[in-house]
């Protein structure tokens, strides 16, 4: 799967829309959106713009252009997109949740 066409997927499924919604949002079709997000078919600069405004991301995110960390997961990028939104104490309850699902499950005594 190309970067762009995985990077569109992920984002738009972060941002909690279908297909569909994304087609009538482009005034495209759903398979159209299904092709772009397969990389079967190529994304225009001006469609690459459109798409980051929705999504909420940058061009260069959805290009693949930022790799300087090539290891990281694309999900984990958009989920510190997310995470960078929310209002301190929110953050501060998902950065909780986050410790207590890294603790190590043993055996309940």
């Amino acid at each position: 799967m190309s970067t762009v066409g995985e990077r569109l997927r992920l984002a738009r499924e972060q941002a909690g829309l279908s297909q569909g919604q994304v087609a009538r949002m482009l005034s495209m079709h759903r398979p159209t959106i299904s092709e772009i997000e397969a990389g079967r078919r190529r994304v225009t600069a001006e469609e690459l713009a459109t798409f980051a405004r929705i999504y909420e991301v940058s061009v260069a995110w959805l290009s693949g252009a930022d790799a300087e960390d090539d290891d990281i997961d694309d999900r984990v990028r958009l989920a510190a997109r997310e995470l960078a939104k929310l209002k301190p104490a929110d953050l501060d309850k998902i950065l909780n949740l986050l410790a207590t699902m890294r603790q190590p499950k043993g055996p309940k005594r």
